[in-house]
């Protein structure tokens, strides 16, 4: 019986043993020095300041640059596959892209409007 899977279940199972391998050998073999340097967040070796009450605001351009690395990353998704299959698709793949595209304007447009492209 030749299954197509069964590569695929090989690769999956040889990738499960490796990662829980190292899992395993990292909780073994690591050391288990703790001291307060090692404790502390990571803060690229600069002292964090104390938060505002209530948590703080972020500023509205973390959130703008998070929206534009979906956006586009979505896009790259979709037309990729599109791009790939364009002649057994014909008219009925480019409507449907054109509309893809046409939707995936409207939040490129508004953050663009709100400033999210300039690097200041």
């Amino acid at each position: 019986m030749n299954n197509p899977y069964v590569p695929l279940l090989w690769m999956m199972g040889i990738a499960g043993v490796m990662a829980l391998g190292g899992v395993g050998a990292s909780a073994i073999l690591g050391p288990r020095k703790y001291n307060r340097a090692k404790l502390e967040a990571y803060e690229c070796g600069i002292q964090p300041t104390p938060h505002a009450i209530g948590g703080g605001r972020f500023p509205i351009k973390y959130y703008l640059v998070a929206m534009t690395f979906i956006v586009f990353d979505i896009e790259i998704v979709f037309l990729y596959p599109w791009a790939v299959d364009f002649g057994e698709l014909a008219w009925f793949g480019l409507i449907a892209m054109l509309g893809f595209l046409a939707l995936i304007t409207v939040p490129f447009v508004y953050e663009w409007r709100r400033g999210g492209l300039e690097w200041d």
